[in-house]
């Protein structure tokens, strides 16, 4: 079976579960697992940052930013796309009495002009504005990138009006690549940074978020708090890793895969890209209403060996992934090609 689900469907590569099975571990939680730390310094080095913390999720690592840079009543801005507000149940309320002001990018991404004046004057009415949240790449933008040119610029704004700023940089490496720009510097006006092993990097498990030492120091209290201290957690860090030093280079794969794939799509009659020329690992595309529904496509693909997300009524997504050679890819752009010529 052909999986364009997500890059989170990846399998550990027989040398990371070697990595994993040999790895040196202790207690996390009292601070003593060599191999956790060792994948703390080395993601805080990428991202220069003086210090990060491992967690099992991209959610928790950004939930738990929110509620370090920002207190109970507050608000923080965001995409109306991004993940953090909607795919993480709304946990920016439910966990630290949060409120978002979303504003709606093009393919996720915002512009200047809408980040000049968005904080909220202070008045006893009003909540307090206190964080810009950025996702870089845009997961339901189409692996969109933003450019350390638009970040830069965004974040100024942001600071110039006093507020703070967090990249949820779930597929950060991706936009590396992508750009040749380092994660250095695609990190450097952010606060903090999120970034996560298990999506292109193909580590089964974790995150790590990014900062100063106080605010690293304030996100494990907090990641205590949440449930996400873990004792032996070194089994699993090694495999990010292990991910760190043999992945990121390869993601240059994917996005040439996904490539392929969209334009096999933009082939088609009944099929549009959102991207002619995706720019990253993720295609996006539109189901012409006269074909069908992007539920009839992903069943159809299924029939034919190949797994997909309904994304919408209308629309489906594909992810690229190591799990994927370019062969698989191929026969995947036939199928395409051969469900969108059906006649509905």
């Amino acid at each position: 079976m052909i999986d364009l689900r997500s890059d989170t469907v990846t399998k550990p590569t027989p040398a990371m579960r070697d990595a994993m099975l040999s790895a040196e571990v202790g207690d996390d939680v009292i601070d003593v697992d060599p191999t956790v730390i060792a994948l703390q310094e080395k993601t805080a080095e990428l991202l220069g940052k003086e210090a990060a913390i491992f967690m099992p999720s991209g959610t928790m690592t950004n939930q738990i930013a929110l509620r370090c840079h920002c207190s109970p009543g507050d608000e923080f801005v965001c995409e109306s796309q991004c993940h953090i507000y909607n795919y993480e149940q709304g946990a920016f309320a439910q966990l630290s009495g949060l409120v978002a002001k979303t504003l709606d990018g093009e393919k996720g991404l915002l512009k200047a002009a809408q980040i000049r004046g968005v904080k909220r004057h202070e008045d006893d009415h009003l909540v307090l504005t206190r964080l810009l949240c950025l996702e870089n790449t845009h997961n339901r933008g189409g692996g969109k990138v933003y450019s350390k040119e638009l970040t830069q610029e965004l974040c100024n704004l942001a600071h110039e009006q006093g507020l703070l700023t967090h990249l949820d940089g779930a597929r950060l490496f991706n936009a590396s690549v992508a750009t040749g720009d380092s994660l250095e510097v695609l990190s450097k006006p952010f606060a903090s940074v999120s970034v996560c092993f298990s999506k292109g990097l193909g580590a089964p498990v974790g995150s790590c978020l990014a900062g100063s030492r106080d605010f690293v120091r304030k996100a494990r209290r907090a990641r205590k708090l949440f449930g996400g201290g873990m004792r032996q957690a070194g089994v699993l860090a090694a495999g990010a890793l292990f991910a760190l030093e043999n992945h990121i280079d390869r993601l240059a794969i994917d996005h040439e895969n996904a490539r392929l794939l969209a334009d096999a799509v933009a082939s088609t009659s009944s099929f549009r890209p959102m991207d002619a020329i995706p720019d990253t690992n993720i295609v996006i595309f539109h189901v012409d209403e006269a074909w069908g529904t992007a539920k009839k496509f992903a069943e159809v693909a299924k029939e034919r060996g190949m797994l997909v997300i309904a994304f919408g009524p209308q629309s489906v997504r594909l992810v690229t992934h190591l799990d994927l050679s370019t062969e698989q890819i191929r026969t995947a752009c036939e199928v395409i090609r051969e469900i969108g010529s059906r006649v509905a």
